[in-house]
């Protein structure tokens, strides 16, 4: 046995000792040669664990012949041995998020819901290493926070990534003999950030400051999601503690409103780190997307509560406005 399927095969099983036996387990596969190394590996490994094993390939219909190319991956994962397969049409290009996040939120709908309808333990995802180090470079060129720069997580709800400590070219040496793989287009198409930092800026680095670079922005990223996940509970835990209930001013004629709000004076003794998460946790609480709620949303926000001087408010994602009154700040309604 190759060592690039002794790897793949053992990043599997490691990733489902947890999975009780009988349980089904579902993999993602595009077809190209990362999804397909790790459906073979999971047709291997998952009987052996005594688990039931299940394919889940998505036409996103943004390609001609999309189609005919996911029946195609549903039948190369059937003749892999899986229990059951099933070829997943939805429409990429709804949504407002761009064609990568349009493409990317459809995908993830459509893999939660095949989960839910198989009672999924768990649904697996082919990411590398190599995706990993893209995904920390792009959001290091975005000066996005220290979340976005932590990465994919190996685990984030019902999705896994067991290949995360793996490089891209191990993982696609453990594509088993005679089956074809298929590159997606946009994934060699400049006009994507991701393209351009996969095939300029890795090698760039690479080959100016010596082999190892895409392993250590892995590495950072998994120290920072561990002090990430750190500050995110000392939040959540400040942000139950700074909830008060106060009285808004109301256009009816049944006197002011009582709502949830925030006491200012507790969220003002926050650090920084802790207090600006807070306010993120708060407005999302509140129904603002946090895909659509930047760093520059909070920091306004912020505002309300470290430099206070009698703004009217802040609007925010979600049709949501942050106000301050009587030393309280709530997220209301803005229309």
């Amino acid at each position: 046995m190759p060592p690039a399927h002794l790897d793949v095969r053992r990043a599997v099983r490691d990733e489902l000792r947890d999975a009780p036996g009988g349980a089904t387990v579902v993999v993602a596969c595009s077809g190209g040669a990362d999804s397909l190394a790790l459906a073979a590996a999971l047709a291997w490994v998952g009987p052996r664990l005594g688990l039931r094993v299940a394919g889940i390939t998505v036409d996103h219909g943004l390609q001609e012949g999309s189609a005919l190319r996911a029946r195609g991956v549903a039948a190369t994962m059937a003749g892999l041995g899986f229990d059951r397969v099933e070829a997943v049409h939805v429409d990429g290009r709804d949504g407002a998020a761009g064609p990568e996040g349009n493409a990317r939120a459809a995908r993830y709908r459509a893999l939660t819901a095949a989960a839910g309808r198989l009672a999924a333990h768990a649904v697996l995802l082919g990411h590398t290493l190599d995706d990993q180090a893209e995904t920390v470079l792009l959001g290091l060129a975005r000066g996005s926070g220290a979340r976005s720069l932590a990465g994919m997580p190996r685990r984030s709800g019902i999705f896994r990534r067991p290949l995360l400590g793996l490089r891209r070219v191990r993982v696609r040496a453990a594509v088993p003999e005679g089956l074809a793989t298929w590159d997606d287009p946009h994934n060699a198409d400049p006009a994507f950030a991701r393209s351009r930092v996969r095939h300029r800026v890795l090698p760039v680095l690479e080959a100016e400051l010596g082999p190892g670079v895409a392993e250590a922005l892995a590495r950072t990223a998994d120290l920072l999601r561990a002090d990430t996940d750190a500050l995110e509970a000392q939040a959540a835990a400040a942000l139950r503690d700074s909830v008060v209930e106060a009285s808004w001013p109301s256009q009816a004629d049944d006197g002011p409103d009582r709502d949830q709000g925030y006491d200012v004076t507790r969220l003002a003794r926050l650090a920084d780190a802790v207090r600006l998460r807070v306010l993120r946790q708060a407005a999302i609480a509140a129904g603002s997307p946090p895909t659509d709620l930047t760093a520059a949303h909070v920091l306004a926000v912020d505002a309300l509560v470290m430099r206070w001087r009698g703004q009217t408010g802040i609007d925010v994602p979600g049709g949501l406005r942050a106000v301050r009154r009587d030393g309280v700040l709530r997220f209301a309604s803005s229309r």
